[in-house]
C-alpha cells in the first residue's frame, strides 16, 4: 500500500478525504438498500452485497484503492446496463475513482497499517 501513496494526507486535506470516503460510502449503502428493496433474489443480489462490502471498506478506510476500483466498476456497470438516470452512478463512479487516485488519508485504517512508522531507538548505557 505504501508503494501506491507516498504519504497519507493529514490536516485539512485528510479531513477532505475522510468526508469524500463518508459521502461515497453512504451513497453506496443507500443505493444497495434501495436495490435490496426493489430487486428479486437473483444474481444481482451478489452485486448488491459486493457494493455493501465496498461501502464498508471505504467507510473504514481499509484497502481503499482496491475497494474504490471495485466500486467504480460496479457503478460503471449500473450506469451502462440499468435503465433510468445514470447520473448517480456517474457521480459515485467519479468519487470512487478520486479515492482510488488520492488515497484514504491519514484518518483511515490503511494509514495505521501501511503508513510510515516512527521507531525510537535508545542507547543502553552500561
Amino acid at each position: 500500500m505504501r508503494r501506491l501513496f507516498s504519504s497519507f494526507a493529514r490536516g485539512w486535506p485528510g479531513v477532505g478525504l475522510l468526508l469524500l470516503r463518508i459521502v461515497a460510502a453512504s451513497a453506496l449503502i443507500h443505493q444497495a438498500i434501495i436495490s435490496f428493496q426493489h430487486e428479486a433474489f437473483s444474481k444481482s443480489i451478489l452485486l448488491t452485497i459486493l457494493t455493501l462490502s465496498c461501502a464498508g471498506a471505504l467507510l473504514a478506510g481499509v484497502w481503499t484503492p482496491f475497494a474504490s476500483v471495485l466500486a467504480l466498476l460496479l457503478e460503471a456497470r449500473l450506469a451502462f446496463v440499468e435503465r433510468g438516470d445514470p447520473w448517480t452512478c456517474i457521480l459515485l463512479g467519479t468519487l470512487s475513482a478520486s479515492l482510488a487516485l488520492l488515497g484514504p488519508g491519514a484518518w483511515s485504517i490503511d494509514a495505521r497499517l501501511f503508513g510510515w512508522k516512527r521507531i525510537d531507538i535508545h542507547d543502553r548505557e552500561d
